[in-house]
């Protein structure tokens, strides 16, 4: 067993190896150092006596024990009892009775304190209990990795310094904490739908733990419209997943093989929106679940109604007004009023998303459509230089090549390099 394959598994394990022990320990640099020293202890057995049957198991038995034997050796009055407990498993007295029983969805709750910011709940939750990267939180926040790692460090540090105990809050506290816990959920997806490092152009396994996730928040709450919307987006956007990568490279929207969608994930996310429409109350996540709703009725690229994709997406920057959604809505908007009028839209949002590759490869897109060929590749180089994902690389190469050959026409020599 290689290297390559010890880590995928501790990318898959990490988040429910920490949940697990800072449920049972209640520590949290104790619980990130045990993962990681199981992890390390991974990486000298497995490679010599292979992958054993059940790889979470081993590495959350290795951390606890672990653990423990730190606990022994610092030999305190609270580190006996804490260690006694552990050993009989016997609950924290002064925990709180809460609903949510899943391990990895407690701490969700559990680190989405209201002390702390959103932002700082949600890259502090991904960075513990997602799986994810340093880097790769960065990415979702469109950050630099130093930046982020130093926001973490705060977030951390303001919970040892306010004493805020690693607890699930009650249930009345819940749906205080439910904004940070559902934008965690849903980066989470994001990662695995188009995994911003690594050599996969897609991660089931964090497509099908988000969806986990979302449907155990949904059967929680079952009357939180934001909960079902977030559930429904999830569903919608992962019945396109079998149709998304062809021969290694992403295969956009409008050109996807629909008669591979999964019908089913399709039917139960339309059922969800509906019942969100009838509710009435929308979120950010509803009208992303709308959006994707359009999209996934109708039965050819042709027959998408733009229309209402904009008008879905001018709620939507109501409700969340950023320049992701501004994006976003503009290309909807070149398919109404044509390539001209969304690049007009798109050109100011620069100086906010230099660093977003898909702003790049959507005004390299637009640029393409308007004959503006010199602007187009410079816009797809751009976009290559800030891409990792392999699938998504490799259509922007082939968009960019299909471009400069139209350009230099059939009888023009190759340039060198």
């Amino acid at each position: 067993m290689d290297t390559a394959a010890v880590e995928r598994v501790f990318r898959e394990e990490y988040g429910r190896v920490v949940a697990t022990l800072m449920r049972r320990f209640g520590d949290l640099d104790l619980a990130e150092e045990m993962a990681q020293e199981a992890f390390v202890a991974a990486l000298d057995r497995w490679p010599r006596d292979g992958l054993p049957p059940n790889p979470g198991g081993w590495l959350t038995t290795t951390a606890r024990n672990r653990a423990l034997d730190r606990l022994r050796r610092e030999s305190t009055r609270e580190a006996r009892h804490l260690e006694a407990a552990m050993l009989a498993d016997v609950p924290d007295p002064g925990s709180t009775v809460s609903s949510v029983v899943d391990d990895r969805l407690r701490l969700f709750f559990t680190c989405c304190h209201p002390a702390l910011s959103t932002e700082a709940q949600v890259a502090l939750t991904l960075r513990l209990l997602g799986g994810l990267t340093v880097a790769e939180v960065a990415d979702a926040f469109l950050v630099e990795e130093r930046a982020m790692a130093q926001r973490i460090t705060r977030a951390k540090r303001k919970i040892r310094a306010a004493n805020i105990p690693f607890r699930v809050p009650p249930d009345a506290e819940l749906p205080a904490r439910l904004r940070g816990v559902l934008a965690t959920v849903y980066l989470v997806f994001n990662e695995g739908y188009l995994p911003s490092s690594g050599t996969e152009p897609l991660r089931e396994d964090l497509c099908a733990e988000a969806i986990r996730l979302g449907r155990i928040l949904h059967a929680l709450m079952p009357d939180e419209p934001e909960v079902t919307g977030l559930l429904a987006l999830m569903l919608l956007t992962d019945a396109r997943r079998p149709a998304r990568v062809a021969r290694g490279v992403l295969v956009p929207l409008d050109r996807q093989d629909r008669t591979l969608w999964d019908r089913a994930l399709v039917d139960e996310g339309h059922d969800l929106v509906r019942w969100c429409l009838r509710v009435g109350r929308p979120g950010q996540y509803q009208l992303l679940a709308a959006v994707n709703a359009v999209h996934t009725d109708a039965a050819t690229a042709g027959d998408t109604q733009w229309w209402q994709v904009v008008a879905l997406y001018d709620q939507l920057y109501a409700v969340a007004p950023t320049p992701v959604v501004a994006l976003n809505r503009a290309v909807a908007v070149a398919e109404v009023d044509g390539p001209a009028a969304a690049l007009a839209l798109v050109d100011p949002l620069a100086g906010a998303l230099e660093r977003y590759h898909p702003f790049h490869a959507t005004r390299a897109d637009l640029l393409r459509r308007l004959e503006r060929t010199e602007e187009a590749v410079a816009a797809y180089d751009r976009a290559l230089e800030l891409a990792t994902n392999p699938a998504e690389r490799a259509y922007l190469t082939g968009q960019r090549t299909e471009l400069v050959g139209t350009a230099a026409g059939p009888t023009a020599e190759p340039s060198v390099g």
